[in-house]
């Protein structure tokens, strides 16, 4: 007989599923596991430390990467993204961005978290993130290591999974809100200007504000060769109300004359970066 528990952590084939407070390593019965932190599965439980996951109940909302060769969930059922960035180690604003769009996409709601607000390199980053908050993401700065009260209002009665860079603090976010998680951190390679990875799978934590956090491990690619084409624009805050205006049904708002995105780009009313990156998606987009 199946019951309903959660997946609160995710292990390549292998999952933790947490039912009534009690936890078991669960394995798909089928082959293929596609399953993610914070699905509501079907278990058969096996004895006390065992269980078969059965099948996903529906979800409400999905968030996940795909390429050419396959797919990766990142977490489900979750009602806020909250992507974190750090000055040092540089950030891939494009990784940013994708992030953003992956958010529309998926019907979330996205929060901009700068970290290490107290490194003088921030200013730099809280320049080149001020046209994102222009565009009605919120933005907030903090330091991890500091203080994280600002950033517990934004997750009071949310489920909200942490993306981002390895190195820009998500792991030491998780440790700041709960301290007897007690979650592992390393050091920056500065040599390679990138952090080392950390957190190798998702985690579901219960914070005591009556939220949920996932803590996910770090990206550094965020592929959306899913998206369908023609649904790019409406992904981009900005750029939706000049859909249908271009002289070309087809427009791929590139070099053809009378685009509309072009010449919203030529007044400065599109960044050129986000352009490119509708023109990158397009022609990653099978369809």
């Amino acid at each position: 007989m199946s019951t309903v528990a959660r997946i609160v952590q995710s292990h390549g084939k292998a999952f933790i599923v947490d039912l009534a407070g009690r936890r078991y390593v669960a394995t798909a019965r089928r082959k293929k596991t596609d399953y993610a932190v914070g699905d509501l599965v079907e278990i058969v439980v096996l004895n006390e430390e065992q269980a078969v996951i059965e099948r996903a109940q529906p979800r409400t909302s999905l968030l996940y990467r795909s390429d050419e060769w396959r797919e990766k969930l990142i977490a489900a059922n979750v009602t806020q993204i909250a992507i974190v960035l750090a000055a040092v180690p540089s950030f891939y604003e494009e990784l940013l961005s994708r992030c953003l769009v992956a958010a529309e996409d998926a019907d979330i709601r996205a929060l901009i978290v700068l970290n290490k607000a107290d490194l003088p390199e921030t200013a730099a980053a809280r320049d080149v993130l001020a046209p994102y908050a222009a565009l009605g993401y919120p933005m907030l700065e903090l330091s991890a290591k500091t203080d994280i009260t600002p950033l517990w209002p934004w997750l009071e009665g949310q489920i909200t999974v942490f993306v981002g860079q390895s190195g820009m603090g998500k792991t030491t976010l998780v440790n700041g809100l709960l301290p007897d998680v007690n979650a592992r951190t390393n050091e920056i390679s500065t040599a390679l200007d990138s952090g080392k990875h950390t957190t190798t799978h998702a985690t579901l934590y219960r914070l005591p504000n009556g939220g949920e956090l996932i803590d996910s491990p770090g990206l550094q690619e965020f592929g959306m060769r899913h998206l369908r084409g023609d649904r790019l624009i409406s992904l981009f805050p900005e750029m939706r109300q000049y859909a249908g205006q271009c002289r070309f049904q087809n427009c791929r708002h590139d070099r053809e004359p009378s685009c509309a995105l072009i010449a919203a780009a030529e007044r400065g009313d599109i960044l050129p970066q986000r352009l490119q990156l509708l023109r990158k998606l397009r022609s990653e987009c099978p369809n």
